[in-house]
């Protein structure tokens, strides 16, 4: 079991929590510095307007001069005044720092998240992860931003208070503290108790929020629609909501039940002050004045006790909130960028795979059971699904992979954009290990076009300078006409400005990955990755797609992975792939005269196509790429 899994079932926050907490607030000493000085006065003139309030009384029962009632009763308003001015400087400096901490912590975690690999954010649940960066976060922030300058205030406020009231009478100071027993017990029980229906509300919290984030996007409500569940979707969700409700309501009743018991301990305490105080002060043993000052006093010294009993509710709760935060950045990023990463080397780049052996990582090295939702994490994985594969592109050429699905084809193809790291071997460009290049070096040299090419919810002009965000109107426009886009975002009431919706939606399928071919245009990659770039187009979409990626094989090297054979009957290399072996090599027509595996898919899969004759328009496409480059 976890640390963390430990900590939720102890109902204890975990060692070092607290210490990670403070690291963040280091960049903010000066402005914790100034806040604490605030603290400081700001108590001091707390406890000064009861020590004024006792004389003045004193002063009137002593029947002395009206001025020194009058002056008195000035400075009385004065401190309050300066009370109100320091209250609000010490208020912004705490949101300062509050805030200032959060922002640090929520950019940590997004920047964490990036360099997490691909197998992360397919095995978790987008509403899980956002519900840590927004939910938790959230609750993090409002509990240590209202509880920052509360605590060190109180703390200040009854240390003070309760010296002062010493100095009086130990007699009746010693009497109101016989209560504090009642408010320090109560505190560490229900203290645990709150952070345990904290917990437990964030995971409730989670899974709402993910169901809700998996049926609002438009595949998830398309789901939903074609198989007519909408009834009982609303029914699931009413579950998970009333469970959010329910906890919610104990959560409020246990804080409400405590400070209600918190409040009714001080009011005890203050009858007690006057009873004692009012005995001896007609016993001539106390001044009237000073039994008003003791209980008023009491007031500054139960109240921040009540506050601080609060306070470490709230501190609880936000550690909580902390440490399912920090939960998340302690999974190690599995790309690790060198600190001195080579360049790669000017002109067309070759790409080699020597010796490849790889296993997609189990689930415990880039997963958390909390973000996946379960109880446990799938203990499959690491297995290892390439086995020794090798083979070289040279600058310029088309090389493909073909062979049945699962077979490792699109594995090979994340490797050379380093989504994953090679177990064993190395993936090179132009004889540099991809793991020696800096990210940006490698983003800028590899251009990957997938069957699902995903945009953005913002402009096509957004969504296109992604890619190159430093690019031009007229770059822009170039990459949509070699696209075959531009005549139709001419056609756009908003033209280039022209919002695509969730996942580019809003555009046809060919559309979207003529956008997409648009975008690596832009980029400008020297090697260009298709998977399985026309799948599931209609003919005429496949058409104008396949004249898009003319332009971008244009000079480059490619690796093209393709189910249908004939589409790749031109490259300069054709690899078969079979359980994550490389098992031929060749070009096409040496493949089909070797009748091997090659040869036995090819006539399988279009002897039929074959016998009609039919032209197929990725041949010429490819032979249209193969023409531009021999120009």
């Amino acid at each position: 079991m976890s640390a963390a899994r430990r900590g939720e079932a102890t109902g204890k926050i975990r060692s070092g929590t607290v210490r990670r907490v403070l690291a963040f607030a280091r960049p903010h000493r000066a402005k914790l510095a100034v806040f604490l000085v605030l603290t400081v006065i700001a108590a001091i003139l707390g406890v000064a307007t009861p020590v004024l309030a006792g004389h003045v009384v004193d002063a009137i029962v002593g029947g002395r001069d009206a001025g020194l009632v009058v002056g008195m009763a000035l400075l009385i308003a004065a401190i309050a005044v300066a009370d109100a001015g320091v209250g609000l400087t010490e208020r912004w400096y705490s949101a300062r720092i509050g805030e200032g901490l959060i922002h640090d912590l929520r950019r940590a975690v997004f920047e964490h998240v990036q360099r997490m690999p691909v197998a992360f954010f397919t095995r978790t649940r987008t509403g899980a992860l956002v519900s840590r960066l927004n939910n938790d976060v959230i609750g993090a922030q409002r509990a240590f931003t209202s509880s920052l300058s509360g605590v060190v205030t109180n703390v200040i406020q009854l240390a003070l208070a309760l010296g002062v009231m010493i100095t009086l009478s130990w007699q009746v100071t010693l009497l109101a503290l016989v209560l504090l027993p009642v408010f320090v017990l109560p505190a560490r029980r229900v203290g645990r108790r709150i952070a345990n229906l904290q917990r437990e509300a964030a995971t409730l919290n989670s899974a709402m929020n993910t169901q809700m984030a998996e049926r609002f996007s438009a595949p998830g409500a398309t789901l939903v629609k074609l198989f007519g569940r909408p009834v009982q979707e609303a029914a699931e969700f009413g579950v998970r909501a009333a469970r959010v409700r329910d906890i919610g309501v104990r959560n409020a009743m246990a804080t409400r039940v405590f400070m209600t018991s918190l409040t009714l301990v001080s009011a005890l305490a203050l009858a007690l002050v006057y009873g004692l105080g009012g005995w001896l002060a007609l016993h001539g043993e106390l001044a009237a004045g000073t039994v008003v000052t003791l209980a008023l006093l009491l007031t500054r010294l139960y109240t921040p006790l009540t506050a601080l009993a609060n306070a470490r509710v709230d501190v609880m709760t936000a550690l909580v909130s902390f440490e399912r935060v920090f939960e998340v950045l302690d999974l190690p990023p599995m790309i690790i960028e060198r600190p001195d990463p080579e360049r790669l080397p000017a002109g067309p780049v070759s790409v080699e795979f020597d010796d490849v052996r790889f296993a997609y990582p189990a689930a415990d090295r880039v997963s958390l059971a909390s973000l996946e939702e379960v109880a446990v994490l799938d203990a499959r994985g690491g297995e290892q699904v390439l086995h020794g594969v090798s083979f070289r592109a040279e600058p310029g050429q088309v090389v493909a992979l073909v062979g049945p699905s699962g077979a490792g084809k699109s594995t090979i193809a994340s490797l050379v954009p380093r989504l994953y790291d090679v177990d064993s071997g190395a993936v090179r460009l132009s004889g540099v290990d991809v793991r020696d290049l800096g990210s940006a070096d490698l983003r800028a040299a590899v251009g990957v076009v997938t069957q699902d090419g995903h945009l953005f919810h913002d402009t096509i002009a957004a969504n296109l300078r992604y890619a190159a965000p430093d690019a031009d109107d007229a770059e822009l426009w170039d990459a949509l006409r070699r696209a075959r886009l531009d005549d139709l975002v001419r056609s756009l009431p908003d033209g280039p400005e022209t919002v695509v919706g969730e996942r580019g939606y809003r555009l046809s399928g060919g559309e979207r990955q003529r956008l997409t071919i648009a975008r690596l245009l832009l980029a400008q990659p020297r090697v260009v990755i298709l998977d399985e770039a026309t799948a599931h187009l209609d003919s005429e979409s496949e058409l104008a797609v396949q004249a898009a990626l003319t332009e971008a094989l244009a000079g480059r090297t490619a690796l093209v992975i393709a189910h249908r054979l004939s589409t790749i009957r031109t490259a300069d290399q054709i690899l078969v792939v079979e359980d994550g072996r490389v098992v031929e090599r060749g070009r096409h027509i040496e493949l089909l005269a070797a009748g091997g595996r090659y040869a036995e898919l090819y006539h399988t899969q279009f002897a039929a196509e074959e016998e009609r004759r039919e032209p197929d328009p990725v041949i010429e496409v490819l032979d249209s790429a193969a023409d531009v480059v021999a120009r």
